[in-house]
Order: structure tokens, then sequence, then C-alpha cells
């Protein structure tokens, strides 16, 4: 069983992003398309680890007094046998150091759309780079668990750990 931290986005960016994708899924098969249900932004990747406990009691203080940024995503890009959509946001960067990335390279935030077998199409990030989402704010992040299957991987969420609001004043 794999552990990773995530931001999850909101149902109405999942959908416009779905949407999007449709025509484009339905002419270029060869990528394995993740499922909407697995789209998430990833903070931190833990591997194969048996004690979700103590992976709990460490992102609870690791990412307590965080504040929950501001979200959008925007172009698209690739990296071995990924295409991805952008994602920016100001305070993500140091929000992903707390909970974990960067310890083994640097942080690329970003959201899988698709997976390949060799390199992905050269095409691909060219046509999904004018899909900008509505801008959101994550409140939480989730600590995710991620278990092979037959079908692929079957993602469920372990913890939720709450952001807190912007106050302004």
């Amino acid at each position: 069983m794999l552990l990773f931290s995530a931001l999850l986005p909101p149902a109405q960016v999942a959908e416009s992003l779905r949407v999007h994708l449709e025509p484009l899924q339905a002419e270029v098969t060869e990528p394995r398309w993740t499922p909407p249900a697995q789209w998430h932004i990833t903070l931190g990747f833990y591997g194969d680890q048996d004690d979700e406990e103590a992976r709990v009691d460490w992102l609870t203080a690791a990412l307590a007094g965080h504040h929950a940024p501001m979200l959008r995503l925007e172009g698209a890009g690739t990296f071995s046998r990924v295409l991805y959509l952008g994602v920016y946001s100001e305070g993500l960067t140091e929000l992903a150091a707390a909970a974990g990335a960067g310890e083994d390279r640097p942080y690329l935030p970003h959201l899988t759309v698709a997976r390949t077998a060799g390199d992905v199409p050269a095409e691909l990030p060219g046509r999904l780079s004018g899909f900008v989402s509505e801008p959101w704010t994550a409140t939480e992040v989730v600590l995710m668990r991620s278990e092979r299957t037959e079908h692929g991987a079957r993602y469920s969420i372990v913890a939720r750990f709450p952001l807190e609001s912007h106050r302004s004043g």
C-alpha cells in the first residue's frame, strides 16, 4: 500500500476539466486517461508504508497553522510518460514542503490527466494548453492510500487535515 498527501479539485473544477477532455479522449485513445475520481495534486509521496497512524500524526503536526491556498489549473506539460495540467498558486510550494515534497527532487505542482507506455504524443500538451480552470481554495489536505488491484490503482482517503482560512484585517 502506498501513501501520499494531496489536494483534491472541487467537483465544479473536475467537471469542467472532464468536459474539456472528453473530445480529446474520444479522438486520442492511446494514453491511459486518468479517471476523474483519481485526479489530485500530490503534495508529499511517502511510498510503501504500513503505519498509517504514524503518518497521520506526522501530518497533523507538519500541517498545523498552514493556510488554505488559492489554486487554478492552467497549461500542460509532460514528464516520464505523464501528461499533466499545471497548478498555479501562491503558497502551494511551502505547503507541499511542509507535507514532505521536494526531499528527492524539486516539487512540480501538477494534476496527472494521462499516462503512456512510451513517450507522450508531442501534440497533446499543446492541445490542453488552452484549459484554465476557475480558481478555488483548497480547504484541506488529504492523506491517500493507493492499492494495486487487477483493474489498476484504487485510491481511498485515510485522513483529512483542514487548512486555515486567510483572514483579512
